[in-house]
């Protein structure tokens, strides 16, 4: 009997000691089968990353109140607004751009930012957008004096529904004392871009339902000329093709670009790691979670970062994109079009990475003569101008020294894949690159098929950096 008593007390300290952990992997697993279960696979680094950091949130008890708020990704969070500056039309747009901004110590470009964004827009394009100003800082009395310069300004923008300023009271705030020092940080830092994760958690949480796409730009920002029409040629050019984040600058998180769907997902997540890391980074790690391995980033920029001084302490900050262009731009279309070649490809960079503008290439082993690159339209397009550029500034012996463009008409199956019937050359190519004008006026049908040929072998790799493809309007019948 004494015995059966010992065994009895023994699995009493067992299930006791067991019952804690037990709970802390049942509630991960749940948090992370709702957040991830429409997205098909994560990426495993980054499911390590942030399985590790979620156990240590689970064991806290000042995060209790947030799992319960963020329990649901696909819901918004509950934040009572104010509304400083206008408010949303029941119409949604095509785009909505969000800024947040705060009190600095020295300088402030918000009011540059926003004027920027509609210099720089025509009649059409504004018709198309929305800007939503976060006002994030605690300082009500600051508020209202900007919100004041900014109603006499832009009244006419408020009005037409283009602008509004809105405001997260601090009540809603998590906890910003006693914050986890990652990275050695001092104390006042993690507190400033903490509270910048959850101010920014706050504006997508509100901009949610407002337009089919969301720009996420900071509050010292120059923006290029028509910017919404070249970024909306980029959209359409991937048509298609999964993405998570479009980036049209190089910098932090300015011009970043999010399908509105995903904008409930991300603030929860820049909620739930608020502490963890500085906002760029939690951007990069939810890209990877969502299955986007790799940075999908266009040139010329179309954002430029103006602040010389930082909204933290005032300290410089320097930081430009060197890719900027803000007059003499002109992205191509790039209609939808599947891509193929026999030549041989040298490890990831295949045709597909040559078709846009992101930063990237084709690469392919030394070519012979009739090789081919080929790009096949999802449906035939009337072409005004094609331009094609081989070899990059650190490889440039990776040209295609002798070769032709080409375009065809009347697609057809093959064992090698869709081509054309018929072909005609367009041109040659000179020192590894061709430019073709007026495409529409000297050829009279509309082009299925563009092809690269090989017209003589070469010792040297192929990189083909770029094909940019305009096409115009239909004629009218």
């Amino acid at each position: 009997m004494r015995l059966l008593w010992k065994c009895l007390d023994k699995m009493r300290c067992f299930r006791k000691r067991s019952i804690i952990p037990l709970l802390g992997v049942l509630i991960t697993g749940l948090l992370f089968l709702n957040l991830f279960i429409e997205d098909g696979y994560v990426l495993e680094e980054d499911k390590r990353q942030l399985r590790e950091t979620s156990t240590h949130q689970l064991n806290s008890e000042r995060y209790v109140h947030t799992f319960k708020d963020i329990s649901n990704f696909s819901g918004t969070i509950n934040v009572t607004y104010r509304y400083l500056a206008g408010s949303p039309l029941p119409r949604k747009k095509y785009l909505t751009i969000g800024l947040s901004s705060v009190k600095r110590k020295r300088g402030n470009y918000l009011m540059e930012t926003i004027k920027s964004i509609f210099d720089q827009s025509s009649y059409e394009e504004l018709k198309e957008i929305v800007v939503v100003v976060h006002l994030a800082d605690f300082d009500l009395a600051w508020c209202e004096s900007l919100v004041q310069d900014i109603s006499r300004k832009f009244a006419h923008h408020i009005i037409a529904g283009r602008l509004l300023v809105i405001h997260a009271p601090e009540e809603y705030y998590p906890s910003l004392n006693g914050l986890k020092r990652n990275y050695n940080d001092p104390e006042d830092r993690v507190r400033f871009r903490s509270k910048q994760n959850v101010d920014y958690a706050f504006l997508l949480n509100f901009c949610t339902n407002l337009s089919d796409f969301y720009m996420m730009l900071e509050d010292d920002v120059r923006c290029s000329r028509n910017f919404l029409t070249a970024m909306k040629k980029v959209v359409t050019s991937r048509e298609g093709s999964y993405w998570v984040m479009l980036e049209f600058s190089k910098l932090g998180y300015i011009g970043k670009l999010y399908h509105s769907k995903d904008l409930p997902r991300l603030a929860h997540f820049l909620l739930m790691f608020y502490q963890e890391m500085p906002c760029d980074w939690l951007l990069i790690h939810f890209r990877g979670l969502l299955a986007q391995k790799d940075v999908i980033r266009f040139k010329p920029s179309l954002f430029q970062h103006i602040g010389y001084y930082s909204s933290y302490k005032g300290s410089e900050n320097k930081l430009k994109d060197d890719d900027f262009e803000e007059d003499s731009f002109d992205i191509p279309d790039n209609p939808p079009a599947s891509l193929h070649t026999n030549i041989n490809v040298f490890e990831k960079y295949d045709a597909t990475k040559a078709y846009s503008n992101v930063d990237e290439y084709f690469w392919g082993k030394a070519p012979s003569t009739g090789d081919f690159f080929v790009i096949v339209f999802d449906k035939s397009a009337k072409i005004s101008k094609i331009k094609i550029a081989t070899g990059t500034d650190d490889r440039q012996n990776d040209i295609l020294r002798h070769g032709a463009l080409e375009v065809g008409e009347k697609l057809v199956g093959t064992k090698k894949g869709k081509q054309c019937t018929s072909y005609i050359t367009l041109g040659d190519f000179k020192n590894g690159n061709i430019e073709v004008q007026d495409v529409n006026r000297k050829i009279a049908f509309d082009i299925v098929c563009v092809r690269i040929v090989v017209t003589a072998s070469q010792k040297e790799w192929l990189i083909i950096k770029s094909v940019s493809i305009w096409t115009t309007q239909p004629s009218s019948q």
